[in-house]
C-alpha cells in the first residue's frame, strides 16, 4: 500500500485497523491488526503519585489543537534511544487532512512558549485512538495523557485505545485485551457520539484530576 486518502483510514478504524510505516523513510504504508490490543479502560485509568503532585503544580500550558502538525513533527523526530519512527511523510498528510477535518486532536504541553510535549491521535463518535507522544523535559508527555484523558472522560468517550501496551502505558492503568474484546468493545463505542471539546481549556492541574477521580 503506497497512498491512502483521509476517508479510507477512517474507515479503516471503525473496523479495527490502522495504517504504519516500517520506517520515517519508508514511502509503504501496511495495515495493522493486533491480535492483542491495548487499551486504557476510562474508569480505572491511574495518576501515579509522583505525578499528582507535579500535576497540582501547573509546570506547563497546556493547550489543546493549537499546532497538531508541530506535535506530528515532534512525534516523528529520530528518538533518543536511538529507535525509528513509524510516521513517515504520507501519514504526516494524511492525518493532517484528518485534523482539519475535526477527526484528528493533539494536546500539547508548553513551557515558557515553548512546546516540550504532548500526545496526538485519532476520534470517532466515541473512540478515541492514541497515535504517538513526545517530550523534551521530564513529565511532558505523561502530563499531556492525564489532560486527554480527563477530556475523553467529561466528553462521554467510552474507549481509548493507545494500539500497543508497554509497561510505560500500564502503570497509567493500561491493559492489553485480545482482538475480539476489542472488536466488542469498538461496536460499543461506534453506538454514542463523545464531545472533544467539551472540557473547557485553561484547567488547573487539581481541577483536572478532580474531574478524573471523580468518575473512577
Amino acid at each position: 500500500m503506497t497512498s491512502i486518502t483521509a476517508e479510507t483510514i477512517l474507515a479503516a478504524y471503525r473496523i479495527g485497523i490502522f495504517p504504519m510505516a516500517d520506517s520515517a523513510d519508508d514511502p509503504s504504508l501496511f495495515w495493522v491488526d493486533p491480535d492483542r490490543r491495548g487499551i486504557f479502560p476510562l474508569d480505572k485509568f491511574h495518576v501515579p503519585k509522583r505525578l499528582t503532585k507535579s500535576i497540582r503544580k501547573d509546570p506547563f500550558e497546556v493547550t489543546i489543537d493549537l499546532d497538531f502538525r508541530g506535535v506530528m513533527r515532534a512525534c516523528a523526530a529520530p528518538r533518543r534511544d536511538g529507535g525509528d519512527t513509524w510516521i513517515n511523510p504520507e501519514i504526516m498528510e494524511r492525518y493532517s487532512e484528518l485534523h482539519d477535518l475535526g477527526y484528528a486532536h493533539s494536546v500539547e504541553c508548553r513551557r515558557d512558549g515553548e512546546l516540550v510535549g504532548g500526545l496526538y491521535g485519532f476520534a470517532f463518535d466515541s473512540v478515541f485512538c492514541g497515535e504517538s507522544m513526545f517530550t523534551k523535559v521530564t513529565d511532558a508527555s505523561k502530563v499531556a495523557l492525564v489532560y486527554l484523558v480527563a477530556r475523553l472522560i467529561h466528553g462521554g468517550y467510552t474507549l481509548l485505545d493507545a494500539q500497543f501496551l508497554n509497561p510505560h502505558l500500564e502503570t497509567f492503568g493500561a491493559e492489553e485485551i485480545s482482538r475480539e474484546e476489542y472488536q466488542a468493545r469498538l461496536r460499543l463505542g461506534l453506538q454514542s457520539l463523545g464531545d472533544f471539546y467539551s472540557l473547557p481549556e485553561g484547567l488547573s492541574g487539581s481541577d483536572i484530576l478532580q474531574s478524573i477521580t471523580q468518575t473512577s
